[in-house]
């Protein structure tokens, strides 16, 4: 008898999210008076506090059980502050239960900074966006940071720290991404947000695919299915479908999940429009596919450390280091 096929209502594990207290702590870009040119455009309205409380409001009725804290951009001199400060907001609230910190590792003191990020119990990866080409008319005149040979120095040192790397960069620069991996194949690399497929013109996609199609040939490389706002456009199923159900063909169901990147893409949808979306993508996968893009992969990958809060009985964690 064929398996049933129905929207997932298990538990989530969030791979994806961010919290922050801009008017007490130090994120450059959201002071009230910053303007960068970001990807949904006007971002205002992320300029507030964002907690715990808020997020799970956000959530609603979808059943997040554990989450995963990236980064946020905090003042680049300090970034343990924003660790020790995530720290006690998990004490404090029960999550996030791993943590992406921040470390630039072309700093001199890169080496340093990833050994104390890695001492913090919460800690599984690290996160610097390597800038470098913003189209891909600029690819061959502009590299990214991960062609720069100190930059590389430190991502070395990330395997022997045990330490995964989340890389945030357009699809037009992942052929850098794939020497990254091929040279260093005992360090997971985490793409983050699909790529960034912002261009959906026939061409614009097809160039996206391609590239992905090739990051996805070394095992050592997983993705996370988020960040696919438009800007100017509300967040939208259709739009989307095409590009979820590519990225989990090209990397198998074992080596993507599911994320929000709230409060970011709550400028493009509501927590329930972006993951009732996603659930539907995939209602026709087998549930042992949906478990993993949903739960499993995430729980696994970063090791998620259950909370006296988690209404469920963890499965066994098996280190990805």
């Amino acid at each position: 008898m064929s398996e049933v096929r129905a929207l997932w209502d298990g538990p989530i594990v969030d791979a994806h999210h961010h919290f922050w207290d801009p008017q007490n702590n130090p994120h450059p870009w959201l002071r009230p008076q910053a303007r960068i040119d970001f990807r949904y455009g006007d971002y205002s309205a992320l300029k507030r506090r964002y907690f715990p409380e808020d997020y799970f409001a956000d959530a609603g009725p979808h059943r997040v059980v554990r989450t995963v804290y990236v980064e946020t951009e905090w003042e680049p001199s300090d970034p343990i502050g924003e660790t020790r400060f995530i720290e006690q907001l998990a004490a404090r609230y029960g999550v996030p239960n791993a943590v992406v910190a921040q470390a630039w590792l072309d700093h001199p003191d890169a080496c340093a900074v990833l050994a104390e990020q890695a001492s913090f119990a919460c800690v599984r990866s690290v996160r610097h966006k390597p800038g470098g080409p913003l189209s891909p008319g600029q690819v061959g005149q502009v590299r990214t940071l991960m062609s720069d040979e100190r930059w590389r120095r430190g991502y070395a040192e990330l395997q022997g720290l045990g330490l995964h790397f989340d890389l945030q960069t357009p699809w037009w620069n992942l052929p850098e991404a794939e020497r990254l991996a091929r040279d260093f194949p005992g360090i997971t690399l985490i793409l983050n947000h699909t790529g960034l497929p912002s261009d959906r013109s026939e061409h614009g996609l097809r160039a996206w695919h391609a590239a992905m199609a090739r990051l996805a040939g070394w095992p050592n490389v997983r993705v996370k299915i988020s960040g696919l706002g438009q800007a100017g456009k509300p967040w939208r199923a259709e739009d989307n479908a095409w590009i979820v159900r590519q990225t989990i063909a090209l990397f198998g169901s074992e080596r993507a999940m599911f994320a929000s990147n709230f409060p970011v893409d709550s400028l493009c949808g509501s927590f329930d429009t972006i993951y009732s979306g996603f659930k539907h993508m995939v209602a026709d996968l087998p549930r042992a596919d949906q478990q993993r893009l949903f739960y499993g992969n995430a729980l696994r990958l970063y090791r998620c450390a259950p909370c006296a809060s988690d209404p469920i009985q963890p499965e066994p964690v098996r280190s990805e280091a």
